[in-house]
């Protein structure tokens, strides 16, 4: 029976049999992944969080289920019944598709080591200092080793070809004056790329952390190659460009920790009892946990011809948390003093002396 299935096969016309060869080729490796996949699959379904097994299968299933029936394709390929021009534009083909099936799976092997630091090094951590810098040189790493990989996936298709290496020994010849013009195009372009990876290992500003640049108060919530995405704490986002961070001054809050002095100024009449109210707002902060336990003072900073200047200085483990202190302290003062000492609220005073008055009624000297 073995013998008579030899010679039906060898019977067969060229393209059945290619087909054949082809079709079992496919279907094997779609039946050999489905099987891996399958037992990965049920591994993984037993676990709860994050795991790098976890990761591991989710980002390769794709790659590796194009990547396996294209192998099987290539090993079986010599075994086609095809004339040497056929059988060049296949093998050409299936090596193109199998450098990029592979440049697919180094990118999913980026991304896997990227899930384990972000997991790793959670941003939701009140002192997430290092967190932050490690976050910001992640995703400038990344995206330079994916640019690699596609950069030299590329060259290496070009490169299969007789054709492209005979161009780009051409091109060598030209490549002094080829430079000079394509630094000047893209002068711009290059200082931004330049100015990232400064950024990247500098860090004057990092991943979360908070900043006041052009008059407004955002985190940063993005960082890549040219630009830098702020978002604003009303849900607006501003974009600069990233060398902006490099030429021009801006505040950073967290630069090297989160803590965070907070200010209210309040105007009261010069008969305001300020150490009454000096010990309302030490028993006010002593009541909430927003305050850090660090600075507290209540001073009197300043004094016009019709006030005087109260700030109260507090401290906070975050500039979200200093503010929400301040709108605290700053609500239940001013409810303080009005219900205690509504006398000490601002007033204008005048004077008018009786000989003024009656200069008035004579008409004056």
């Amino acid at each position: 029976m073995w013998d008579q299935l030899q010679k039906l096969l060898k019977e067969l016309p060229p393209i059945a049999w290619n087909f054949l060869l082809a079709g079992t080729a496919i279907i094997s490796g779609l039946i050999f992944n489905w099987i891996l996949s399958s037992i990965l699959r049920y591994h993984v379904r037993h676990q709860s969080g994050f795991s790098l097994f976890r990761s591991f299968v989710f980002r390769l299933a794709m790659p590796v289920r194009i990547f396996l029936p294209l192998f099987i394709l290539d090993i079986v390929l010599p075994l086609m019944r095809l004339n040497a021009r056929y059988y060049m534009i296949l093998n050409k083909t299936f090596g193109i598709l199998l450098i990029i099936c592979f440049a697919a799976i180094l990118i999913a092997i980026v991304r896997i080591c990227q899930d384990y630091v972000v997991n790793t090094y959670d941003l939701k951590k009140d002192d997430n200092f290092k967190e932050r810098k490690i976050r910001t040189q992640l995703q400038f790493v990344r995206k330079f080793v994916v640019f690699l990989i596609i950069v030299l996936t590329i060259c290496a298709i070009l490169l299969s070809f007789d054709s492209m290496r005979r161009l780009g020994a051409g091109l060598l010849t030209g490549v002094g004056v080829g430079g000079i013009i394509v630094g000047f195009a893209a002068q711009r372009s290059l200082g931004n790329l330049l100015a990232g990876f400064q950024i990247a290992f500098t860090q004057p500003i990092r991943i979360d952390d908070v900043l006041v640049v052009e008059g407004e108060w955002g985190r940063v919530e993005e960082i890549t190659l040219t630009y830098v995405v702020v978002s604003i704490w009303d849900e607006r986002r501003l974009i600069l460009p990233i060398n902006y961070f490099i030429e021009k001054p801006f505040q950073n809050w967290t630069r090297s920790n989160s803590d965070i002095l907070g200010t209210v100024f309040i105007y009261l009449d010069y008969m305001a009892p300020v150490a009454e109210i000096r010990k309302e707002f030490t028993r006010l902060i002593n009541t909430t946990e927003l305050w850090d336990k660090r600075v507290q003072v209540l001073q009197v900073t300043n004094a016009t011809s019709n006030t005087i200047e109260l700030r109260a200085l507090m401290s906070a483990s975050s500039s979200s948390r200093a503010f929400d202190l301040r709108c605290y302290i700053r609500e239940n003062l001013v409810a303080y003093i009005r219900e205690n000492y509504p006398d000490c609220l601002p007033t204008t005073r005048a004077i008018v002396k009786s000989e003024n008055l009656n200069d008035l009624k004579t008409g004056g000297v």
